[in-house]
């Protein structure tokens, strides 16, 4: 039995670290439009591709996973339905990347990225910044996350509109045991213990909400989105606020 559970456990986190580039929203609802004025969709290339959200924290600087790092980025702010031009929405190229100088890919441990933008955004109603938390979110805090990542799984389906789903804040002991050593103290766990609400496919780097602040990025999790037992894992910011504000502010390290 021991190497049983040994092997499923193995096998648990070999799984939750192959889907770095595929972290995933599963048994949410459409968002109200303009609600989260900070979510960001983060696209790829001269064409644009969709594919990992960001979040909005100035007029000149996003934040998203490293993991979702290209050669080419651009934002688009003000969003709601992504099948659709819409009034409020604004594009903006990415000038320069700043993933945190000891981020892992290998483990998606520190999986953070500061954008930085060619002009500044125009706030508004539907285009507002958000601050980062400077102290951890307590176990039971209730948390929304937002995104366009798809909305059933295994098989994945995308939503046109940016749908929103209410989630908790799990123990640092609950979210190693359902990892085992794959959880490192720049991570948190945030779901539901029943299963069947979470981050999926296309959330990656969009934004964890905790009482009015940015907690969390969407990071890992398993193959299968919202499993019982296995919650979404999400880089903590509050571990990184003194790195996220001094390199905002011109101090900090761009290695």
């Amino acid at each position: 039995m021991f190497f049983l559970l040994a092997a499923l456990q193995i096998l648990a986190v070999g799984l939750a670290q192959n889907q770095t580039e595929e972290n995933k929203i599963i048994g949410g609802y459409t968002c109200t439009q303009n609600s989260q004025p900070w979510q960001a969709a983060l696209m790829a290339g001269p064409g644009r591709r969709f594919f990992c959200g960001a979040v909005l924290l100035s007029d000149r600087w996003a934040i998203t996973a490293a993991h979702c790092a290209r050669p080419i980025l651009s934002v688009a702010l003000g969003k709601h339905n992504m099948r659709r031009w819409e009034a409020t929405e604004q594009v903006l190229n990415v000038a320069r990347q700043v993933p945190y100088p000891s981020y892992n890919a290998r483990t998606n441990n520190n999986d953070l990225m500061l954008l930085q933008l060619e002009r500044p955004a125009r706030l508004g109603r539907a285009v507002r910044p958000i601050s980062v938390a400077n102290s951890c979110a307590r176990p039971g805090t209730t948390c929304r996350v937002s995104g366009w990542g798809t909305t059933s799984t295994p098989v994945a389906r995308y939503p046109n509109a940016l749908q929103c789903v209410n989630v908790h804040i799990f123990s640092e002991q609950a979210c190693r045991q359902a990892y085992s050593r794959a959880i490192t103290a720049g991570m948190v766990c945030a779901g539901v213990r029943q299963g069947g609400k979470d981050s999926c496919q296309g959330d990656s780097g969009g934004p964890l909400v905790c009482e009015g602040q940015l907690q969390g990025l969407v990071s890992w999790g398993m193959e299968r989105c919202a499993l019982p037992g296995y919650p979404g894992v999400y880089t903590n910011l509050c571990k990184y606020w003194n790195w996220i504000q001094e390199t905002i502010q011109g101090r900090g390290s761009l290695a």
